[in-house]
């Protein structure tokens, strides 16, 4: 039961260091956002280990529900017992949950940055679409005036 319980410890500080690997990426990411010039590569890349990273701790959640059930009737009628190291796993919990509470607060931050960033970008490419049709018109009228101009200037030597 004791090696069980062990099992479960190393289960939640593999958990906590993929968490801190997974807020390490959030800050990487909002490095990207709040940079001059946005590289959405780098954007990419932290996203992709990201997703590598939340696979593997949806695993290691897995693995530690399933050895929890098995051990909880024991652990329930012999808390006594093992009471020094379900105070250990509590504390591993509680700093797993305040890692995960502050990774909630990375992404909602991150989101805010990411949709800034492409609130502007949209309206830079309207800005663009809209300068290019006004030159566009320009041109076209210019075009329409030079031929005009030409046809007159052609007419008056007849």
């Amino acid at each position: 039961m004791e090696s069980q319980l062990s099992i479960l410890q190393e289960s939640l500080t593999a958990k906590r260091q993929v968490l801190l690997e997974i807020q390490e990426y959030n800050r990487k990411q909002e490095e990207v956002f709040t940079a001059e010039e946005v590289d959405m590569s780098l954007f990419d890349t932290a996203l992709e280990e990201k997703e590598r990273l939340i696979q593997k701790l949806t695993r290691l959640d897995d693995g530690f529900e399933a050895m929890y059930q098995r051990l909880a009737e024991e652990l329930q009628g012999n808390r006594e017992r093992y009471a020094g190291q379900i105070r250990i796993l509590q504390q591993q919990i509680k700093e797993i949950t305040d890692l995960g509470v502050s990774i909630q607060a990375q992404e909602v931050r991150n989101k805010a940055l990411i949709e800034s960033y492409f609130s502007r970008e949209r309206k830079n490419m309207h800005k663009n679409l809209q300068n290019s049709a006004k030159a566009y018109n320009f041109y076209k009228n210019m075009s329409n005036l030079n031929a005009v101009s030409n046809q007159s200037s052609y007419d008056s030597r007849q």
